[in-house]
């Protein structure tokens, strides 16, 4: 059995480098940024989903501020993120997320507001409902 000569261990050598490298390059730093402002955009619509499902009685205080929480965070994630997309779409989300953002804190101010319980309860319903029609308008058009 004959010993590969020494340049052709480095020939060997220097391509499983090459493929290894390849291998080893993963996603790009704009397709790592678009997983981010989709996984960001899924959760802000699951929040919207449990937040319409609530009702005057399996509504609280506590609950409604966990799922507003969370998607402030989401934005907030999106907003990060949003730098390392392309030009177009950079401009697509932030004029998405900057029109749903608007209408969050419209609701938010508008349910704080609220000077009885009753009032509160017609408050989420309609509030809940703006919110998700602003999802749908804006960030629910961010194609993922």
């Amino acid at each position: 059995m004959a010993f590969a000569s020494p340049r052709h261990r480095a020939s060997v050598a220097l391509l499983l480098v090459a493929v290894l490298g390849v291998g080893a390059c993963g996603e790009s730093k704009q397709e790592k940024a678009q997983k981010k402002v989709c996984s960001a955009r899924a959760d802000i619509s699951k929040q919207v989903n449990e937040l319409k499902s609530l009702t005057p009685t399996t509504a609280t205080v506590d609950g409604v501020r966990q799922n507003v929480n969370a998607i402030q965070d989401d934005l907030k994630d999106i907003a990060s993120a949003r730098g390392t997309l392309s030009d177009k779409r950079r401009s697509e989300v932030k004029a998405a997320t900057d029109q749903f953002t608007a209408k969050l804190q419209s609701i938010v101010q508008q349910a704080v507001k609220s000077l009885s319980l009753s009032d509160a309860r017609t408050q989420l319903q309609a509030a809940v409902s703006d919110l998700a029609s602003a999802y749908s308008s804006s960030l629910g058009k961010i194609d993922c």
